[in-house]
């Protein structure tokens, strides 16, 4: 069978323009007095890591299909091979990027004492470093665990608490750091509750829950050319914006009556925040690398390895970020995806294999369906529910020995919504609601969130 054909990469202007555009950047902390001369670095090995993504994705296409990594697009009616789990080629040009840059942020650990001309370990950034590390043994695991579901194909239930492990090293970091495991209480309550409310192993539970659940819920809302990398793209440009918040500016930007200029917070929060950046940074330059081959019509999978290790980073910045909270802002899109794909995923409405929508002849979608033979009591109250609601097309025999339903994702209810429409016109509908969930959740944690908390309420 063919080989879908792979997008071309004009490597020679595109090496015109990056290379000299790396090189200027890492040569600009040596030539000049700047801030943050590491995010100089960053910006620089991330450049380079768009570039490699770019062009080696093509490059392995053929022999990820000769060794049987390969799919069907199921809402195209090609028939050729399409080149699958080639997330892990994202993946690793993401994890060499930072391996490569940890001697930029810890460079303390070369300088040379003057007294004795050898190097005094006493100046080494040991706790940033453990931290630094910690982070990317979690993202190495979680790989290696999005390549074992693209594997062995792990049914939903089984996969939902596979990031527990990989979430390991970020609890253990975050312990030996001493990190808070309080919580601030709204105004109202808390001349009830107090000041703050420390919830002790309930916060690692917390935590570790988070890291499930941003692993996990990418790779629900899917199934459609370029959605899972463009809510990746989303995400990590709405984390990077909120980390710049907390840096110093070089300028003022007025709109209206309201003044941003940045350092929003304290010095530990600075270095919160840069550390943030040293991860979201190359995340965005190989996703943005990857889309280019996954936007419609796709070249490429992503497979589940994608969704595993950008996951588990919005994690590991959320967790030793200390903003969790505000992580959570940004999903908002995914949480609702989640909450309504519950009853299938928990075995209260048969769960498919496939939640992708249905292609038609004319090439439009619709939703896709799922069929229940005997529904249960529950069975059929979740349906009514889901049905008074409007995100579901329900329909149930007069004896209820039969329903069915539209599949419990948000593509399909907005394909319910909308009527029958294009795939490429599906994805941006995803992602204007993603972009407009980033709107929302700065509103909420710089507006809103000041009227029912104090300063403190990462």
């Amino acid at each position: 069978m063919a080989i879908v054909k792979a997008r071309r990469v004009s490597l020679a202007p595109l090496l015109s323009v990056t290379v000299p555009l790396a090189l200027s950047l890492a040569w600009q902390p040596l030539v000049r007095n700047v801030k943050f001369p590491q995010i100089y670095a960053s910006l620089a090995f991330s450049v380079l890591a768009f570039v490699a993504t770019l062009v080696l994705i093509p490059r392995f296409g053929p022999a990820f299909v000769k060794v049987g990594l390969k799919g069907r697009d199921l809402l195209k009616k090609s028939t050729d091979d399409v080149p699958e789990c080639m997330g892990i080629v994202a993946a690793l040009v993401y994890l060499c990027a930072l391996i490569l840059f940890i001697p930029f942020p810890f460079r303390a650990a070369f300088v040379v004492d003057p007294l004795t001309s050898q190097v005094n370990p006493e100046y080494a950034p040991h706790r940033q470093l453990a931290v630094y590390l910690a982070a990317l043994l979690s993202l190495l695991i979680a790989t290696v665990l999005g390549l074992l579901d693209d594997l062995f194909d792990i049914r939903w239930r089984h996969k939902l608490p596979i990031p527990l492990v990989a979430s390991v090293p970020l609890l253990l970091v975050y312990h030996a750091e001493q990190g808070n495991t309080h919580v601030v209480p709204p105004k109202p309550l808390q001349q009830l509750l107090g000041t703050y409310i420390d919830l002790g192993p309930l916060y690692y539970g917390y935590m570790a829950l988070l890291s499930t659940f941003t692993t996990n819920s990418i790779n629900i809302l899917a199934g459609i050319n370029g959605v899972e990398v463009a809510q990746t793209i989303v995400i990590s440009l709405s984390i990077i914006l909120n980390d710049l918040l907390f840096l110093p500016w070089p300028f003022t930007l007025h709109l209206g009556r309201f003044e941003i200029s940045g350092f929003f917070g304290m010095a530990m929060a600075q270095e919160r925040h840069l550390f943030s950046l040293y991860f979201m940074v190359p995340l965005l330059a190989v996703s943005l690398g990857f889309a280019y081959h996954n936007k419609y019509p796709a070249r490429v999978f992503p497979g589940d390895t994608l969704c595993y290790f950008s996951g588990m980073a919005f994690a590991v910045v959320g967790i030793l970020g200390h903003f969790s909270k505000t992580l959570l802002l940004f999903f908002m899109p995914q949480a609702f995806n989640f909450i309504l794909s519950a009853p299938q995923l928990f075995g209260i409405i048969p769960c498919p294999r496939h939640r992708v929508p249905k292609l038609r002849a004319d090439g439009k979608l619709d939703p896709s369906i799922a069929e229940i033979p005997n529904p249960s009591v529950l069975t059929i109250v979740c349906l009514r529910l889901l049905k008074f609601l409007g995100l579901a097309k329900v329909k149930i025999a007069r004896d209820r020995s039969y329903a069915e339903i539209s599949n419990l994702t948000i593509l399909n209810v907005i394909l319910t919504k909308t009527g029958p429409i294009k795939e490429s016109t599906l994805t941006r509908y995803v992602i204007g609601i993603q972009l407009l969930s980033s709107v929302v959740a700065f509103a909420v944690r710089y507006g809103f969130a000041s009227l029912v908390y104090d300063s403190d309420r990462r």
